[in-house]
């Protein structure tokens, strides 16, 4: 996809980083399970669940990431937070809505390993995907 902005992640953090995070990171690191787009597997990625004015938001901070392209084709996803698992449900949030939920994601998350380094190489709210998370029901 010639269009699709996102920032991969370094070796070792895709590798090394994304596993070891939801270990030294339990208070602000959760797990998304999402079903594939094409093949239909649960694929599971380390995230931060932002809570911002009453409402529980999924930011793709390096772009338009897997994951979120993932949620596009399937919005039912799990999460899992210090071992409870929810059955969620997701509501992409319009990206006129972004600037202050990204503003309070960057608040909350920029001082995490490269969190404000990619926010910077991408400042536009447009450039990341924000989902809205509902329980499922």
């Amino acid at each position: 996809m010639a269009d699709r902005t996102y920032l991969k992640p370094p070796w070792m953090q895709q590798h090394v980083g994304n596993r070891l995070a939801p270990l030294f990171g339990r208070s602000m690191v959760s797990r998304l399970s999402v079903r594939g787009r094409t093949s239909g597997r649960w694929r599971t990625v380390p995230v931060a669940v932002l809570d911002h004015e009453g409402e529980r938001y999924l930011v793709s901070y390096r772009g338009l990431s897997d994951w979120a392209l993932n949620l596009r084709a399937t919005p039912e996803c799990r999460l899992t937070v210090r071992g409870r698992t929810e059955e969620l449900t997701t509501e992409e949030v319009p990206e006129a809505e972004r600037p202050p939920i990204m503003a309070a994601y960057r608040e909350k998350f920029g001082s995490m390993p490269t969190v404000s380094s990619v926010l910077t190489a991408l400042p536009d709210p447009a450039d990341h995907p924000v989902f809205r998370l509902r329980s499922r029901g």
